[in-house]
């Protein structure tokens, strides 16, 4: 049995139509959207909204931390749009694509920058989305926690440590854990490029010495300190940035 795994697709349709070549099944772990590319700042949503120098300027506020900063100037060119209609018309123009290009059968989950609600209306008959839920695949259970947890940034899909910690709990026993997110261990959250560090669960961690796993499979830190550990039995592996890699990580049993 051989599965493909990705995450943070970030509008890579191109390359997410080759990642199931040769796998059984495609797992995808979120972030599909591109809201803007930090290595191109002429890439995604918000430049084509408000021009690359914009982003330019807002890439270097949320790098040095300066958040408070970052927001008051998307909210000033904001100000006067529609935000909401604006984002998800450009949004349900990524979907269509990248939903398109899921191969069969695909088992994903949500990231941080995706927006749940939309997923039902362009996901296919053979991609089944699972958040908070498990699914035997080959003979191995494979549990989806989907999501970020509350940050500085304020993506679409970010929820509360109670309200995430309740998915993980659901899950029960599962031989691969598949969240967005890291474990909370500082060397898979920071970003060697970013310069920060991005937040990881303790439950996730909780649960991963709990349960061991085999595997934990995430995403979400583009650039880790670390792209894999072991944390007692079970080997951790940041399953990649998708976006500029456009290879998967492969799972063979």
């Amino acid at each position: 049995m051989r599965v493909h795994v990705v995450s943070d697709v970030h509008g890579n349709a191109e390359g997410l139509a080759r990642a199931g070549d040769g796998a059984d099944a495609l797992l995808c772990l979120g972030d599909l959207v591109l809201f803007l590319d930090y290595a191109d700042h002429s890439r995604g949503i918000f430049p084509d909204l408000f021009g690359v120098e914009n982003a330019d300027r807002i890439v270097e506020l949320r790098t040095q931390g300066r958040f408070a900063e970052a927001r008051e100037l998307g909210w000033r060119l904001w100000d006067g749009m529609d935000r909401d209609a604006a984002i998800e018309t450009a949004v349900r123009k990524q979907y269509a694509e990248l939903f398109a290009a899921f191969p069969e059968p695909t088992y994903a989950t949500f990231g941080n920058v995706d927006i749940p609600r939309l997923w039902p209306e362009y996901a296919r008959p053979g991609t089944r989305v699972l958040d908070g839920e498990r699914v035997e695949i080959g003979g191995l259970v494979f549990g989806f926690v989907g999501g970020g947890l509350q940050s500085p940034m304020r993506t679409p899909y970010e929820i509360d440590d109670e309200t995430y910690a309740a998915k993980l709990a659901a899950l029960g026993d599962v031989d691969v854990l598949c969240s967005h997110i890291p474990p909370d261990v500082p060397e898979l959250c920071y970003d060697t490029v970013a310069r920060r560090f991005e937040r990881g669960s303790a439950a996730l961690l909780e649960t991963i010495r709990a349960v061991r796993p085999r595997y934990a499979l995430f995403g979400h830190v583009h650039q880790p300190l670390a792209r894999r550990m072991r944390i007692g039995a079970t080997e951790c592996v940041n399953v990649g940035h998708f976006a500029s890699t456009g290879t998967p990580w492969v799972l063979e049993w």
